[in-house]
């Protein structure tokens, strides 16, 4: 009867072996749940591990007449029976070792270095509002191009500039051999003139020289005298009328002095400004030597760059503002990118004028901005084949930076002093060895500076990063595990 109430062997090892299939399942479960913890947001992470630990705490059934694993599991549940009331998380107690605060972070001199970062105090200053628009480097019309054009017609024998030179003023640019008819003609009767007064004049001589005694009355003398005087008027509307065929004064009185008739006439670049500072650049020379050039035709472009423009573009609620900084004068800046790709600024620029339309197919309102101009290092050549740069050339984009409006007593920071994560806005507190980030709240922000609202979170005098803020945020982010918990998922 003892024999047949005991359980047959296999009936237990079926059990146990149902046991351990149902343990490794719910292993493989815990450890695949575990692998995606960190896909899942913090507050369900946690969840997730509480109900795990539970899980863990609950030991199977065991398996009748089957002991042999018992003091195993007795020795898992007694190393993992974990007191959670009395246990220190790192959530609640942020001084274990290792540990890196979510607001705080420490750089090397290295690291300062490499972001370029740089500290200041926080103080209260005036801010000045402005709007930026869009602005084009332009010439001026009517002043910065000058046309040389052939004053007589003839063939172009000599080119003495070559595209892209600058040329001095009054420097020879080409020579014309001439050919057209009425200039030979005009040159011919100038020295018919000058021959007929040296024929009157040395008449009067002659009669002057008989005396008052003489046979010849003086009424002979006076006719010679008008006759004089007539030549003279002749001589001269001669001359002005070979000044108008572009021969200078120069050639006309080589002309007389020489008695032969021109050949050929030199052109030369205009004469200088008052201050004498004027450079020319060829900007186009459409003739090729040897060419047959009539009067009018055009020899050369030449472009003085001296003084440019800046054209804005100002979106029809700025055309006020606009209007208003040009009536008053105010210094304006511009800023472009260098060689290096920095910015570079321009200050203290005035509006020229502003146009009395707005562009129908842009609808903006152009304006205009002087822009003093200099040469960009040291010419090319020697003598006169010469080749220079200007600094500021046309068609280079600008950005125009009009002040419009003045706001006292403000915190204002430059605007890399600023991070920006979201909708927050961080600036980073200098500790010493490290720095705390500091929320704040901006009332204005532009592409240089932000001012920071003055409600006692960032007081005047606090030591701060001025600079590089937007790369220590990434940092502490990178150091923090992102926006993830850095703690969640964690096993003890």
């Amino acid at each position: 009867m003892h024999a047949s109430s005991s359980p047959p062997p296999q009936a237990g090892f079926g059990r146990s072996l149902s046991t351990w299939l149902m343990t490794a399942v719910l292993a493989v479960a815990v450890v695949v749940t575990l692998a995606s913890l960190n896909r899942l947001p913090g507050p369900l992470q946690q969840w997730v591990m509480r109900s795990l630990h539970v899980i863990s705490l609950v030991p199977p059934a065991p398996p009748a007449q089957d002991d042999h694993d018992h003091d195993d599991h007795d020795h898992e549940h007694d190393g993992g029976d974990h007191d959670h009331g009395d246990h220190d998380h790192p959530h609640d107690d942020h001084d274990h070792e290792g540990h890196t605060d979510e607001n705080a972070i420490e750089l090397s001199p290295q690291a300062r270095r490499s972001i370029g970062l740089t500290e200041g105090d926080v103080a209260i200053s005036d801010f000045q509002r402005t709007i930026t628009v869009p602005g084009m480097v332009v010439e001026r019309p009517g002043w910065s191009r000058l046309t040389s054009i052939a004053p007589i017609t003839g063939y172009l024998t000599a080119i003495h500039i070559t595209a892209g030179q600058a040329v001095a003023p009054n420097q020879p640019l080409f020579e014309v051999r001439l050919t057209h008819e009425e200039l030979v003609q005009a040159q011919s009767a100038l020295l018919r003139t000058n021959a007929e007064i040296d024929v009157v004049n040395r008449e009067i001589e002659r009669l002057k020289g008989i005396g008052p005694e003489g046979l010849i009355p003086s009424k002979r003398i006076i006719e010679q005298e008008y006759e004089l005087q007539k030549l003279g008027a002749v001589l001269q509307a001669e001359r002005q009328a070979l000044m108008l065929h572009g021969l200078t004064e120069e050639q006309i009185n080589r002309i007389v002095s020489t008695r032969t008739l021109l050949q050929s006439i030199e052109v030369r670049a205009p004469q200088a400004t008052d201050d004498g500072s004027r450079v020319l650049i060829v900007q186009d020379l459409p003739v090729d030597r040897g060419q047959h050039v009539t009067i009018g035709d055009t020899l050369a472009v030449l472009a003085d760059h001296g003084t440019l423009l800046v054209e804005g573009e100002a979106f029809e609620q700025d055309v006020a503002e606009i209007t208003a900084a040009a009536l008053e004068s105010t210094p304006l800046t511009a800023v472009f990118d260098a060689a290096n790709g920095q910015e570079q600024r321009l200050d203290d620029l005035r509006i020229t004028y502003v146009a009395d339309q707005i562009a129908t197919d842009s609808r903006t309102l152009h304006f205009y901005v002087t822009l003093p101009n200099e040469l960009a290092g040291t010419p090319i050549g020697t003598g006169p084949r010469r080749y220079v740069s200007w600094r500021y050339k046309p068609g280079q984009r600008m950005l125009l930076r009009v002040p419009v409006e003045t706001w006292k007593n403000q915190i204002v920071l430059p605007a890399d002093a600023v991070a920006r994560e979201g909708v927050e806005n961080y600036v980073f507190l200098s500790k010493g060895d490290h720095f705390d980030r500091q929320p704040v709240s901006i009332v204005y922000r532009d592409p240089e500076q932000v001012v920071i609202s003055n409600d006692g979170t960032l007081p005047p005098g606090t030591r701060v990063a001025m600079s590089a803020a937007q790369q220590l945020q990434l940092a502490l982010k990178n150091t923090t595990g992102g926006g993830v918990d850095p703690h969640a998922g964690h096993t003890h």
